[in-house]
């Protein structure tokens, strides 16, 4: 690897780090300090509109339905999400945003929407759609690798239980 691509690896990896570490500051000094990074998102991806399966919200943030029972009875307890069954079929498990997990959910978007601002708003027209068009670059291949690897796990597994899907 060439210095700048390797100048380009070690940036990319700080941003990545350095997006979490301030969402932790802002998280940790703000009114929403008793939730993790991990139990926000857990937010986000329930979201603030509809109720949700557990199916559905584990398979949004790429997890076990089973991970996800750990965290949303953390948020239940913290009066984030209120779990309920459903009234047509009791066997499936909804979730939703309380009115405290609504709010914390708009502030976290806030945050973001605070954060792409600042960081667009000094670049002209033709610099934003340039790296607004390699974010997306990035995001898709980062997606793709992320696939790729979660099939070579499946398969592995498969392999390992004799065929059998785990």
């Amino acid at each position: 690897m060439n210095p700048s691509d390797q100048d380009f690896a070690k940036s990319l990896l700080r941003i990545f780090d350095n997006v979490l570490l301030t969402e932790e500051k802002a998280l940790s000094k703000g009114y929403f300090s008793d939730l993790s990074i991990a139990e926000l998102h857990t937010l986000e991806a329930i979201g603030p509109y509809e109720a949700r399966t557990m199916s559905e919200t584990a398979a949004r943030l790429g997890i076990t339905t089973g991970t996800l029972t750990v965290a949303i009875d953390r948020l239940v307890r913290k009066a984030y999400v209120e779990r309920y069954r459903d009234l047509k079929d009791r066997r499936v498990v909804r979730i939703r945003l309380t009115r405290q997990g609504k709010l914390a959910y708009r502030m976290h978007a806030k945050f973001h929407t605070l954060l792409v601002k600042r960081l667009l708003d000094p670049l002209g027209e033709q610099e934003k759609e340039r790296l607004i068009r390699l974010v997306k670059d990035i995001d898709e291949f980062i997606a793709e690798q992320y696939h790729k690897y979660s099939e070579e796990e499946k398969a592995l597994k498969a392999k390992d239980s004799g065929g059998k899907e785990p």
